[in-house]
């Protein structure tokens, strides 16, 4: 079994930052491409950013320049900086990872998600 947990979702204020973390455990042999998703309501689940196992890193447009994507694979952790939230950022963040097994089986496992809530 694998598991994906989120922390470090909460209210911030606009322009304010918060620091996601995804811890995965459990039966793995390697973690590869991991990712941040988020769904806000009313719209459809979508990428934020993404790193490769050798740290290679994608951002979505609307998160270029105050989002940072970084990993520990000693620790199988992903991290995400967020700095000069804005109110549209408000979403459940969800952790991705692609992960091969002891048992030699790859798949896609995905946390339970976190909220941010971006308000005054």
């Amino acid at each position: 079994q694998v598991q994906l947990v989120e922390s470090g979702g909460g209210l911030v204020q606009p322009g304010g930052s918060l620091r996601l973390s995804c811890a995965a455990s459990g039966s793995i042999f390697r973690i590869y491409g991991m990712g941040w998703y988020r769904q806000a309501p009313g719209k459809q689940r979508e990428l934020v950013a993404s790193i490769t196992r050798g740290g290679t890193t994608t951002y979505a447009d609307s998160v270029k320049g105050r989002f940072t994507i970084s990993r520990d694979n000693a620790k199988n952790t992903l991290y995400l900086q967020m700095n000069s939230l804005k109110r549209e950022d408000t979403a459940v963040y969800y952790c991705n990872a692609e992960i091969t097994t002891w048992r030699l089986v790859n798949d896609q496992y995905w946390g339970q998600g976190t909220q941010v809530t971006v308000s005054s």
